[in-house]
C-alpha cells in the first residue's frame, strides 16, 4: 500500500477541570492519557469528517486499540489552566499507526508530550477473534 505522508495537525482547546487534578492541585498523570485518547478521536473526526462511531461503522472495524503508550512530562498543568493539545499521526504502517500529542500551556510552553501506537482492528466472523487489518488507503490519504 502506498501511504501518503501524514501532515494533518488537529488542535483541541481544553480547560483543566477540578476532577483532572490530584490533591496537590496538578493534573493526575493518568488524566493526560484520557485527554490524549479523546484527542486521537478528534483527530480522526477532523480527517474523516465523521465521529468515531460513524467511521468505525463505515470501515467495518472494531476500533483502534492502543498497544503502546508513553509520555514525557515537562511542566504540570493545574486546575483552571487553558491548554491546547496538538495531535498528529507520525507514521502509518500496514495495520498500525503512531500518534504524537503535545499539550501546550497558554503561554505556548510545552507541558506534556504523549505517544501512542494503535492498531486498526476487526472481529472475525467465525470465532469472534480480534485481529489487525490493513488500514484503507482512503483513511491514510485523509491525513495527507
Amino acid at each position: 500500500m502506498d501511504m501518503a505522508e501524514p501532515r494533518l495537525v488537529h488542535r483541541r482547546v481544553l480547560t483543566i477541570e477540578w476532577g483532572d487534578c490530584d490533591p496537590a492541585g496538578i493534573v493526575f498523570y493518568p488524566r493526560y492519557f484520557a485527554m490524549f485518547d479523546a484527542s486521537t478521536a478528534a483527530l480522526f473526526h477532523a480527517a474523516l469528517g465523521m465521529p468515531k462511531i460513524a467511521w468505525t461503522a463505515r470501515f467495518g472495524i472494531l476500533g483502534i486499540p492502543m498497544v503502546d503508550t508513553r509520555a514525557k512530562f515537562h511542566i504540570p498543568a493545574v486546575y483552571g489552566d487553558e491548554v491546547v493539545i496538538e495531535s498528529r499521526i507520525t507514521a502509518f504502517r500496514r495495520s498500525s499507526f503512531d500518534v504524537a500529542h503535545r499539550l501546550l500551556k497558554a503561554d505556548g510552553a510545552l507541558g506534556v508530550e504523549g505517544f501512542e501506537t494503535r492498531v486498526w482492528t476487526v472481529r472475525e466472523a467465525e470465532g469472534g477473534r480480534i485481529r489487525s487489518a490493513p488500514i484503507p488507503e482512503e483513511v491514510t490519504a485523509a491525513f495527507a
